[in-house]
């Protein structure tokens, strides 16, 4: 059986569409005039990221799904839910550069862009466009500066720019299968385990990605490094692959997996829940300065119930 369920929406705003553009065209042209200048049309609207499109997969009939597809972060990194801006507005993330408001100022909470035209100003003076209450355009005003404000011209965090570039890929949980199997019948206590998972560049990677800002381009190479299960008994089992399908007429049949499995098999008779965790590392790299880093990311499976009886034994 396979399900997808999506993942919560974007840490961002959506991407600023035509009206936004009119508006704030409009805005500044008002604003500009009261200071003896006309405005110009700006460009088109920051890019906001949409959000992973993580799902949960699981096989072989399972009795209870598993929760959400992403999220997992193990160690610094993130999890997963797009672009994790440094800027923050009423505790909500919020791009530090926007193509239309200008640079963000956590100190007063208000994007800064310089105006332009300038109109008149005395020496040493700029007139800038600022919109404040996080990027309400309806919080608009055009003021005098000494001197740019906090965070004005900063270069884009190559970290954030690699989140971005991260929201552009899914990264699937696995889609897990046991042998034995609950739709071929019960295994034994024991006896062998066989664990795999889809193999594929969604569920192992290696998947690739950029995401370019103010002239600076950061790319991502995202791939898993290991795969934990979690056997329903107390016990895991780390595997580096997706592991080898079992073939009942196979020349393997009956004997240990050769790459990934339970060997010994489970002590007692039950109903064993089974799941899988994928650990993702994501590598960026900037294009310039040198800088470069890892994301921690992991997935989860759903669950699949291996049923084991006791092994009779035959005595004449």
């Amino acid at each position: 059986m396979l399900t997808w369920g999506g993942r919560g929406a974007p840490v961002h705003p959506t991407r600023a569409g035509a009206s936004r553009r009119r508006l704030l065209a409009a805005g500044l042209a008002l604003l500009l005039a009261l200071v003896g200048a006309p405005a110009r049309a700006e460009g088109p609207g920051a890019d906001c990221p949409p959000g992973q499109n993580d799902c949960n997969v699981w096989d072989d009939e399972p009795g209870t799904p598993g929760g959400p597809g992403g999220g997992g972060n193990t160690g610094g990194g993130g999890s997963g839910d797009g672009a994790a801006a440094k800027c923050q507005w009423n505790g909500r993330a919020i791009p530090c550069y926007d193509d239309l408001l200008g640079w963000f100022n956590n100190g007063d909470g208000c994007y800064y862009k310089l105006a332009e035209p300038q109109p008149d100003a005395p020496d040493g003076k700029q007139w800038y466009v600022r919109t404040c209450n996080g990027g309400d355009l309806g919080a608009q005003s055009v003021v005098l500066l000494d001197a740019a404000p906090p965070g004005y011209g900063a270069p884009p965090d190559p970290e954030e720019l690699a989140r971005r570039a991260l929201a552009k890929i899914s990264l699937l949980p696995p889609r897990i299968a046991v042998a034995p199997r609950k739709s071929k019948g019960p295994g034994l206590v024991g006896l062998p385990i066989w664990l795999w998972a889809s193999p594929g560049e969604d569920y192992f990677g290696p998947l690739t990605a950029s995401a370019s800002d103010r002239g600076l381009t950061v790319s991502i190479t995202a791939k898993v490094d290991r795969i934990v299960w979690t056997m329903g008994d107390g016990n895991t089992v780390t595997c580096t692959g997706a592991g080898t399908p079992y073939d009942a007429k196979g020349a393997r049949a009956g004997e240990p997996s050769p790459d990934c499995g339970y060997p010994g098999g489970y002590a007692r008779a039950a109903t064993y829940k089974v799941r899988a965790t994928t650990f993702w590392t994501v590598h960026w790299q900037a294009s310039s300065g040198g800088q470069e880093g890892d994301i921690a990311q992991s997935r989860l499976s759903g669950i699949v119930d291996v049923k084991i009886n006791e092994l009779q034994v035959v005595t004449g």
